[in-house]
């Protein structure tokens, strides 16, 4: 009866070892998915060769998923991001808007003539 259970202790190990590599390399494709990264095809496909390489390009391929983000891209730029950009355009937009119209308003009405004249 010791047999057996040993047996079935042997495979069951042997599987959750087998499932869990499986899962693990799969994380960075996951990360990937879920920041919407415009390279997560090529990150899955890294990451299935990388199992078969025994996880070498794992933990570069983390780093290529985590990089990315939607919101501000790759991250590596000093620029605001672009929904500041466009606040910024906004508000110039309104300061020049008023500065026209108080020049509109601050310059002379040219006098009207009847024309009767000539």
């Amino acid at each position: 009866m010791l047999d057996y259970f040993a047996l079935f202790l042997l495979l069951f190990v042997a599987v959750v070892i087998f499932y869990g590599i499986i899962v693990i390399h799969d994380i960075p494709y996951e990360i990937a998915k879920h920041r919407n990264h415009p390279h997560q095809d090529s990150i899955h496909a890294a990451g299935w060769i990388s199992l078969f390489t025994l996880h070498v390009l794992w933990p570069f391929l983390w780093i290529w998923a985590t990089l990315y983000r939607e919101d501000r891209g790759w991250g590596f730029s000093d620029q605001a991001s672009p929904k500041t950009h466009i606040l910024k355009l906004e508000a110039e937009l309104t300061e020049l808007k008023q500065r026209i119209a108080s020049l509109e308003e601050s310059r002379p009405q040219p006098a009207k003539t009847d024309g009767g004249d000539a």
